[in-house]
């Protein structure tokens, strides 16, 4: 996997424009100011949970003595859940909190940004080609740094954009992840079976 490819995939699994309602919402009752520090927080948050899953996953997953390719196809269909669930979204919102508090790192950093899915695709980078470390670092740096740029100018691109332009942009990137996810999984299945 190139570099890039493994920024749009990190990118697409954390779904800052899909986010960006969300965080909308949770957010609503806390003062624009604040609301960046809360933002560029969390992300910082996630970052380092999923660079700590990148280079400390794979000796967790042999400690536990699970394989490369049962992390691929777990990792697959959490992200074709996902993505379902961005394409079809329900009426219930996936993560509940007290509008009354400040969020801190539940939902916003994880599950939001730094879910098992990212958690997942990290792990998977490493355990492909460990001694990549240096470009996946920059991945998920990356990856955080246009998610943050898209989560602080959430506000503005949700009136320029609107609603349903934010919705069509979520069921697209859902769609792509679905071929992402499919991809992971018939890669795992290949591994397991040798094929």
């Amino acid at each position: 996997m190139t570099v890039l490819a493994a920024i749009l995939l990190l990118i697409i699994i954390m779904d800052p424009i899909g986010n960006v309602p969300v965080f909308l919402s949770i957010l609503k009752n806390i003062p624009i100011e604040r609301r960046r520090i809360i933002i560029v927080r969390e992300l910082l948050i996630a970052l380092v949970i999923l660079l700590f899953f990148m280079f400390v996953g794979r000796y967790i997953l042999q400690l536990l003595d699970i394989d490369q390719s049962s992390l691929g196809i777990t990792g697959g269909i959490i992200l074709f859940i996902i993505a379902i669930r961005m394409i079809f979204p329900g009426t219930k919102p996936i993560f509940s909190h007290n509008e009354n508090t400040e969020p801190l790192i539940v939902p916003l950093a994880v599950p939001m940004l730094a879910g098992p899915s990212a958690i997942a695709a990290v792990i998977l980078f490493m355990a492909k080609e460990p001694n990549r470390w240096v470009e996946w670092t920059f991945v998920v740096f990356v990856a955080c740094l246009i998610t943050g740029i898209i989560l602080i100018s959430s506000e503005a691109l949700g009136r320029k954009l609107g609603n349903r332009a934010l919705i069509a942009i979520e069921r697209l990137m859902g769609i792509l992840l679905i071929m992402v996810s499919v991809d992971f999984i018939l890669d795992g299945l290949k591994q397991t079976f040798n094929i």
